[in-house]
């Protein structure tokens, strides 16, 4: 028997449908707080910790940061491209595996990562766990879209 979708997950899937200029203004917000405050305001979401991944834009070629919940496993972070559970991946995870690269920024620390999307398998499905366990709302956007919500891991870069 499928899950049924939080509230917090049908609220948040609704107003990313019917007013996502909201949104994106309240993205904006939240980067600009927590750059001008070097990582201490804007670090969180809904209670959660949240960070900053910088990406650059495949069309424009300009940088295009979103404020992203904070997974980690090991090293890496983990990321899902849910969209609230849109019909289509948002446009920062198209941006992320076209350029296969971006910076993060966690706090006041930021570093260099690789992404990688998961394929099906084992390692997906370990990764999809704790990105639901430190975001439940994942589970409830996946039963909002008829989509596999595509699973990342950002590593960081050596050299």
């Amino acid at each position: 028997m499928a899950a049924m979708a939080s509230l917090s997950g049908r609220f948040a899937n609704l107003m990313s449908r019917r007013l996502p200029a909201l949104g994106r203004m309240g993205t904006r917000r939240q980067i600009k707080q927590f750059r001008s405050s070097n990582g201490e305001k804007g670090s969180q979401f809904m209670g959660k910790p949240v960070f900053l991944l910088d990406v650059v834009g495949r069309s424009s070629g300009e940088p295009r940061p979103v404020m992203l919940m904070l997974i980690r496993r090991g090293e890496d972070l983990l990321v899902a491209g849910s969209n609230g559970g849109n019909p289509d991946a948002p446009n920062w995870w198209k941006n992320l595996m076209a350029a296969g690269e971006a910076h993060v920024e966690v706090g006041a620390q930021r570093w260099a990562v690789d992404a990688t999307q998961l394929d099906e398998g084992p390692q997906r499905d370990e990764c999809w766990e704790l990105l639901c366990a430190g975001y439940p709302d994942f589970a409830s956007y996946q039963e909002l879209t008829d989509r596999r919500i595509p699973v990342g891991v950002l590593s960081p870069r050596v050299g």
